[in-house]
């Protein structure tokens, strides 16, 4: 699995050509919720005085999300903001805020960020949340950040979002750790699938 990062530290990540040129740099990560995918960037200018940009950078045209930077093969790539940002999916990607449940209908927090693979693939695996105290086994606070996997599929209904019930077994303290806890939660197999539990909350 590529490195993860949070959709919030992306802001203010330059975009960079192939060739080396900043040509701007990310002000928003916008993502189709439902189908758990970055539809594309809105964009500011370069440094602190630097406005928002009238062009935006879809996901198609990115060539790789990187640690420190946003590739994109040439300036021309940018489109029209509207490309980005008008688009339906936009509209029901809002889900920073939003109530976390399980298929089994139990609140188990709310979401604080969104959690996207690099690389290519512009993928959501997962949302940092502000877990309720019942997620967290022998927890004294009554909230604690968390990181969760999202399912396969992923149903977003007004401020709501909901993930599968044995998700809440793969959380993560930290991003760092949170990548095995992704590949085990996919590798999971037919007992998670079934219900049948594997050990307890880490």
């Amino acid at each position: 699995m590529n490195e993860l990062a949070g959709a919030r530290e992306l802001s203010g990540r330059p975009v960079v050509t192939l060739g080396g040129d900043a040509v701007a740099q990310v002000r928003d990560t916008v993502f189709d919720g439902p189908a758990g995918r970055i539809t594309g960037f809105t964009l500011s200018g370069r440094g602190l005085l630097a406005g928002p940009l009238r062009r935006s950078l879809p996901w198609g045209a990115v060539h790789a999300l990187g640690r420190h930077a946003v590739l994109i093969r040439a300036q021309d790539v940018l489109a029209e903001s509207s490309a980005v940002v008008a688009r339906k999916e936009a509209a029901r990607g809002q889900v920073l805020g939003a109530r976390v449940l399980t298929d089994a209908g139990t609140e188990i927090g709310i979401v604080l960020d969104v959690v996207v693979e690099g690389g290519t693939s512009g993928r959501v695996v997962g949302f940092r949340i502000n877990a309720r105290e019942s997620l967290v086994a022998g927890s004294r606070r009554r909230r604690r950040r968390v990181f969760v996997p999202r399912g396969e599929t992923l149903a977003v209904s007004g401020r709501a979002l909901v993930v599968p019930a044995d998700a809440v077994r793969f959380v993560a303290d930290d991003l760092a750790g949170f990548a095995a806890r992704v590949e085990a939660y996919r590798s999971r197999g037919g007992a998670a699938a079934e219900g049948v539990e594997r050990g307890p909350l880490p």
